[in-house]
């Protein structure tokens, strides 16, 4: 599937807030997008397909957190229609690049224990398992798979 991955805009936030939606139980606010473009430490991509119409739509998003030599991805999701597709992947891919362009030598995250789906992609792609949080997650109550990237 085609796509381009672009620094988030303020026109994709409503975009962004329905995917993040249908996607978690316990789901960030408009609000916590919102405060997140204050943060010069975060950043935001977003991935967006063109229909045959040229019509744009966000297939997908991710945050990260660089306080380098770190980087955590803070938030990821791709839209339901458009899983399984490379969007994700993609957008993994293309922040291995910027972090390794700021110098980070170290990509972490934290994932549900059940989200066997996500955590097989990561694994894919270089993470492994470096700790657990017990009762991280809510809605419901999960343990956190904390997994880390080498990018030296």
């Amino acid at each position: 599937m085609k796509f381009d991955i672009r620094y988030f805009d303020p026109v994709f936030l409503d975009e962004v807030s329905e995917i993040e939606n249908r996607s978690f139980s316990v789901p960030w606010s408009k609000t916590s997008f919102e405060d997140s473009l204050k943060n010069p430490l975060i950043d935001f991509y977003v991935a967006v397909t063109e229909s045959e119409e040229g019509k744009t739509s966000v297939a997908g998003y991710i945050l990260t957190l660089t306080v380098s030599p770190e980087c955590e991805i803070l938030n990821i999701a791709v839209s339901p229609e458009f899983r399984r597709k490379g969007i994700a992947e993609g957008l993994l891919n293309f922040v291995f690049e910027k972090a390794a362009e700021k110098r980070c030598d170290t990509l972490m995250l934290e994932v549900r224990e059940s989200n066997f789906a996500a955590r097989s992609l990561y694994e894919k792609l270089g993470f492994y398992a470096v700790g657990r949080r017990k009762g991280y997650y809510t809605n419901p109550i999960e343990d956190a798979i904390l997994m880390d990237k080498s990018l030296s």
